[in-house]
Parts: structure tokens; sequence; C-alpha cells
């Protein structure tokens, strides 16, 4: 006899039916999952590379290094050989153990503020591309001004984007200091998120600082901004192989006296400036990386710098620059693996793709790179957002499609909680001694809504019912939503007053 559902049953369904339109009360895969599971490096790797590192450093030093720092590298205790300098072996490990373990990156909206360090793992942007995929032709143009602040508000409404780095140029802005300037304004402008940026040269510091702590409504003195810095400078003062670049230590020290977060981002590339093989590289790279944490610690001990160490590949048969592929994305989950080891903040880059559309490459080379680095634990992925072409090119619907796939990366780098309430025994006797399934029960519905994430881009239909709706693709899908964000989303992140107040000081090219 067939049973007839009870109105307290029924109300049930659609009350259930009602909160799943809602958001979910509980995220399944928020940021800042803590990573560690993937380790390409056993304990004896570990020390193997670390130590041809410190030798490297030890024996064969850094050459081309400026008076201001050779000054106070000699005072802390290196040597001076020829024309390089070497770092003993204790030096090295003493300013290891001085270093930042972890810090704050603020954001203006104090709520989107990450703890970086320990375990943590945080997907966010970077990139200096010089092409956009246009969204409406579907062909690369040059990077504007205006990309680059509509990429800022677009990625204001994306959850898995953490923090900000500019991830184009703007290549209509040909003046060196107004490109600076704007790309920082673009960025105050467009989003409350912690945000990066990189400086020309050290004399751009000054005056961006005071633009900045304008925005904050201070004085222009940056003191607001030392408060809660929310403004992280990417910087390369290390040139592989194995020597200082001059204005890149020069803008470091500028940065270092407003008190503005550092990455020193060592981006040595295989078989070309760094050793091909894979151990190897990841010896130099991070004797390398190793030396811009000298240079930052022997001014300022303890100062907060995320140890970027990123291994990069190039295809050996042409020269050219490799984004995806299992070979770097093996590279920098070594690298964070090593750098968590050395209990430092890691910066490591993923999601480089060289597919020039959102084809199968494209999902391949991400999808590998991403879950590899966050597997590993990278505490601040740089790359992972938007970049497409070998970093030659950004797109907006890459932007959508990627917060999605960093959804799916952070449940799997969850992983399973095992406990009494998940191991289910007494669902698994009731189902069996019941209806014989799980389908509306009470342990189903908190799994639900706890444990699984519900994609908004990926197809899960049926074949049949995919073709009555148009056969529609995940890349029609991102553009939509890109298309209705950049339409509506306009963030206030600047009032009146102080935009003015920037303009009349500042050459902003940005329409208004």
């Amino acid at each position: 006899m067939q049973r007839t559902k009870s109105p307290r049953r029924s109300g049930a369904r659609a009350d259930r039916i009602a909160r799943r339109r809602l958001p979910p009360e509980f995220d399944p895969c928020p940021p800042g999952q803590l990573g560690g599971a993937y380790r390409p490096l056993g304990e004896s790797d570990l020390h193997a590379i670390y130590d041809t590192a410190l030798r490297l450093l030890a024996e064969l030093g850094m050459g081309e290094v400026p008076e201001i720092l050779e000054r106070q590298l000699l005072q802390s205790g290196a040597r001076k050989v020829g024309d390089r300098l070497q770092f003993p072996r204790e030096m090295v490990q003493g300013l290891v153990a001085m270093a930042a373990r972890e810090f704050t990156f603020h954001g203006r909206d104090e709520s989107r503020s990450i703890h970086v360090g320990g375990q943590r793992v945080y997907f966010g942007t970077g990139g200096a591309a010089v092409l956009t995929l246009d969204i409406d032709s579907g062909g690369y143009r040059s990077s504007t001004l205006r990309d680059l602040y509509d990429f800022t508000r677009l990625q204001d409404t994306l959850h898995n984007v953490s923090w900000f780095t500019r991830c184009c140029v703007a290549t209509d802005v040909p003046d060196s200091f107004d490109l600076d300037v704007n790309t920082v304004f673009a960025l105050l402008k467009g989003t409350s998120k912690p945000v990066a940026t990189s400086f020309t040269l050290a004399a751009h510091v000054d005056p961006i600082l005071r633009m900045v702590d304008i925005a904050l409504g201070g004085k222009g003195d940056s003191g607001r901004f030392r408060q809660t810095p929310f403004l992280k400078a990417h910087i390369s003062p290390v040139i592989s192989p194995m020597r200082y670049g001059e204005d890149a230590v020069a803008v470091t020290l500028a940065c270092m006296q407003h008190g503005l977060p550092i990455s020193c981002i060592t981006a040595a590339q295989s078989g070309a400036t760094a050793p091909a093989t894979l151990a190897g590289f990841l010896a130099q790279s991070l004797a390398e990386t190793l030396a811009s944490l000298i240079m930052v610690n022997v001014f300022k001990p303890g100062y907060p710098m995320v140890f970027s160490n990123w291994p990069l590949v190039i295809d050996l048969r042409t020269g050219s620059f490799v984004g995806g592929g299992g070979e770097i994305s093996v590279m920098n989950a070594a690298s964070a693996q090593i750098s968590n080891w050395l209990k430092l903040p890691s910066g490591v880059a993923c999601s480089m793709t060289d597919a020039k559309a959102i084809d199968a490459q494209y999902g391949i080379e991400k999808g590998i790179s991403s879950l590899a680095a966050g597997l590993a634990g990278g505490n601040l992925i740089y790359e992972s957002s938007g970049m497409m072409a070998s970093l030659l090119g950004a797109s907006f619907e890459a932007f959508v499609l990627d917060d999605e796939m960093h959804s799916h990366i952070y449940r799997a780098i969850r992983g399973i909680e095992v406990n009494e309430d998940t191991l289910g025994f007494d669902a698994i006797r009731e189902a069996v001694l019941g209806d014989g399934h799980f389908l509306g029960g009470a342990h189903t519905i908190a799994a639900m809504e706890r444990d699984y994430f519900y994609p908004k881009l990926a197809d899960r239909d049926a074949p049949v019912t995919w073709a009555e709706k148009g056969q529609p693709e995940a890349w029609g899908r991102a553009r939509e939503k890109a298309k209705h964000i950049l339409a509506n989303h306009h963030p206030q992140c600047l009032t009146a007053d102080i935009e003015a107040r920037i303009r009349d000081e500042f050459n902003i090219l940005l329409e208004a």
C-alpha cells in the first residue's frame, strides 16, 4: 500500500527547498584552509636542498651588492671575497631564526584581512599582463588602465580572491610614475580587500604612500597606513643567478621605511637562469630567496616579508616560458613545502596556463597547478586567478571560472572530518531498517549543507536537459556573470571628497 505524505512532512520539504535558495549558513570550502598534505620532498631531500643553498651562499655568495646593502651585510657577519659577498652558514641560520613567521595582511575593510603564515592557504592574484582577452570580441588587445580598474572591481565580488595584486599593466600610461600612481589609485578605488603593487623606482614610493594615506583620511604622512598596512609591495631584489638588483634593493628599503609588507620574489627559469634539474633549481632558488631575507632582516629583524620563492619553467626546446604542466606544479609545491619547513610565510605561483582560450588545456593546467600548490600549503598563492597565455594575458571570464575552481580546491584541502556523527552509524541503521535510502534524512540534510560545494558555473544536467537549454558552455556562463558584475558592481571605496583631494594632487588618468 502506498504511503500518504503527511502535511508536516510536505511542509518540512518546502522549508528545506526555501532554505537552499538562501546563502549557505556554513561555507564548506572557505579560504584559509590548512594545507601541507602534499609533500613532494622527503625529510632528507629538504635537508639536502637547504644544505646546498647554505653552501652556495657561504662559498659563492652574491654579486653586484649595492653599497648601502654591502655596509650593512659586512657589519652583520658577511665576508667580502673579490667583488662578491659570502654569507657564513651561521649568519644565514641566525637571520632565518629572527625572520617574521606570521603577520596580518590587512584589508581596508578589516573583515577582509588575512593572517599569513603557518599552513593557511589563500589564493590571490599577480602578474603583469600586457594583453586583455576582450570580453566582447573574444580576442586579445593591449591592456588599459580601465581594464585594470574593471578587473579590480570584478574581483572585489569574488570570494576566493583573498588579496588583489594588479594583474595587468596599463599600457596606455607611458610615464612610469603616472603608471605606478594610477595603478595604486585603481586598487584604492575598486576594492577594500588587501592589495599589492610594484614600484618602478624607489623615488615613487614616498608620493604614492602619501596618496594611500590620503585615501585613509590621513594627512599624507603614512601615519594612518602604518596602523593597518593594507598595501603590499612585490619586489624582485635578487636577479638570477646569484646577484642583487640595485634598483629593486632601493625600492625594498624605501618600502620598509613606510612599513609596507613585502613579497620578495625570486623568479628564476629552469635551464636558463637556474639549473635544468629540479633539485638543483630548488637549491639555487632557495639560496636566492634567502639572500632577499638576509637583506631585509639585517636592516629590520622580523620585518613582515613573504618568502616568495617562485620556480618558473621554460620549454628547453624553444626557450619560451611555460606556465602550466607537471614540472612547474611540483616545483612550486616543493617550494611551498620548503618555506613552510623553515617556518617562513610562503609565496608560490600557480594557474599560469599557457592556453590562450578557455578550453581543455586551460582547465588541465590550472587545475593541476592550483591543487598542487594548495595541498602543499602555500600561504599566498599568486597568479592564481584570471591569468592566461603564459602570463601575457588576463581574462574577465577566467577570473570568474577560477573563483569556482578554487572553491573545489579548498574543499579538497579541507579533507574529511571523521567523528561519531560523520561516521553515521545511526543514520545507516535508520536507512537499513526504514525506507532503505538516505534521501531526505536529517543526517543527509546536515551533510548536504555542511560538506558539499554546489557550483554555479559547472554543468551537472543530463545530456538531454543540457541540449534543451541550448548546450551552454562554462565560458559563456562565466562571461554572462562577469558582464553582470561589471554592469552592476561599482564599489564606493573612496569618498567623493577624498577622491577629489587625490585628483587635485596627482595626475589621475582614470575617468571619474
